[in-house]
């Protein structure tokens, strides 16, 4: 499931996720990315992951539809997660997010505040 976090305001949308994503939330949350794009243009996005975060397939694919779909949409994304394994996958995409003009960046959960503060940045 996917909380939208209370900091979230103007260009910027803040998202927890935990539990189990499902299609129907996956299409619910990028409804909503969607309306922020038809009001600003260019969005920036922090999601916070849970420990317990699983993806349906379908709602997995839809993402990465989505994405693929709307980097030109995409100003900056943060990813804060204390796993290492997501982090990596971070740091590798980070690289191929520039390319098409997209800053991504990690932080640790105990970073919440300085990604709430990268995010916000030139907004």
């Amino acid at each position: 499931m996917y909380t939208i976090l209370p900091r979230s305001q103007g260009a910027v949308l803040g998202v927890e996720l935990s539990g189990k994503m499902d299609m129907a939330q996956e299409q619910a949350l990028i409804a909503v990315a969607e309306e922020l794009i038809e009001e600003h243009g260019k969005i920036s996005v922090l999601i916070v992951v849970g420990d317990d975060v699983g993806l349906s397939y379908e709602a997995a694919m839809a993402d990465i539809k989505w994405v693929l779909a709307n980097m030109q949409h995409l100003k900056k994304l943060a990813i804060v997660t204390d796993s290492n394994l997501l982090a990596t996958l971070v740091a590798v995409d980070a690289t191929f997010a520039k390319m098409v003009g997209i800053a991504e960046k990690h932080f640790d959960k105990r970073q919440i505040e300085a990604a709430w503060k990268w995010i916000e940045e030139g907004q």
